[in-house]
């Protein structure tokens, strides 16, 4: 079997896309992978990993109740990571990953590359952005277990040349001792995208003035299928994102906010001050007052989407 794990995020029973991102990057390498994932019957996945390469999937079953943990369920991986004999492995980084991830490394004692926009798994070489994008970086990892984290959005999911029928082995989560304990989980709008693994965001500075505002914006990426951020929610204070459209409103552009969202794909700025630093960094620009300005593009965009 594959010496390369991917670990396999869920949301809603589903496979998350970010995750068929990372199959691609390690088909493409050459590779197969063992898909690892937590889940109580793993049947409903074969077809559609299979189709991304996938050689085998471990399901680990029954984790409910405290075994639900981080700190547990990082246990776990770290045992299957060694018993596997897995030599790589790799997640999205994703709130999720980047809370699971790094306690897998310090149980494993293993070296770990998170934010990586490009990975040589025979060379073990990661590549990612540091000091707030300033550089690219590739840093070396060695040792018998090797640890990486992918932005999302990096990479185009494509099924591999050849699919497979992926065995799936089931491994019964042992007892653990959660040293935390999880209060309350607050989730996001429904229907809302995660911020960093959208594929458009729409996005409101100080120009918005109030939060009632941000209705504007809400139109907006309902009509586009996008996420909504704030500049205080996108940068060296906030999240890392990598969208293939970001649209800025009402956004001046300082050097703290671009760090957050300068690998976007497209930029599109709106702004009433012809000189923000915004329009030095986007690709299209308008000039004008954005509440005159959005409610006049939300329905073209809306004529546009409906095929009018």
């Amino acid at each position: 079997m594959s010496s390369l794990g991917v670990y396999i995020e869920l949301k809603e029973g589903k496979v998350k896309k970010t995750n068929l991102e990372l199959l691609t990057l390690v088909h493409q390498n050459g590779q197969s992978a063992t898909a690892i994932m937590f889940a109580d019957d793993a049947g409903g996945y074969v077809e559609e990993l299979g189709a991304y390469g996938v050689e085998q999937i471990i399901q680990i079953t029954g984790l409910e109740g405290p075994n639900s943990y981080p700190e547990v369920r990082s246990g776990q991986l770290a045992e299957i990571i060694k018993e596997q004999g897995l030599s790589d492995f790799i997640g999205t980084h994703s709130a999720h990953g980047k809370d699971l991830l790094p306690r897998v490394a310090a149980r494993l004692g293993a070296p770990l590359a998170t934010d990586c926009i490009g990975v040589d798994f025979e060379q073990g070489v990661a590549t990612k952005p540091m000091y707030a994008g300033k550089v690219i970086a590739q840093v070396k990892l060695t040792g018998r277990h090797r640890l990486y984290t992918m932005r999302p959005n990096t990479i185009t999911p494509e099924k591999a040349a050849a699919g497979t029928t992926p065995k799936i082995k089931t491994v019964a989560a042992t007892a653990g001792t959660p040293l935390s304990q999880i209060k309350e989980i607050v989730k996001g709008v429904a229907g809302r995208i995660d911020l960093t693994e959208a594929q458009i965001i729409v996005s409101g500075g100080r120009g918005m003035k109030d939060k009632e505002n941000f209705k504007l914006l809400e139109e907006m990426a309902d009509c586009l299928g996008a996420a909504v951020g704030a500049s205080r929610a996108v940068g060296q204070t906030g999240k890392t994102v990598n969208p293939v459209l970001y649209i800025a409103c009402g956004i001046s552009g300082a050097i703290q906010h671009f760090a957050g969202m300068k690998t976007s794909k497209v930029i599109v700025a709106i702004n009433k001050d012809p000189e923000a630093p915004i329009f030095k960094k986007a690709d299209f620009g308008i000039v004008g007052d954005l509440f005159k300005v959005l409610p006049v593009l939300t329905e073209e965009l809306k004529k546009v989407m409906k095929g009018d």
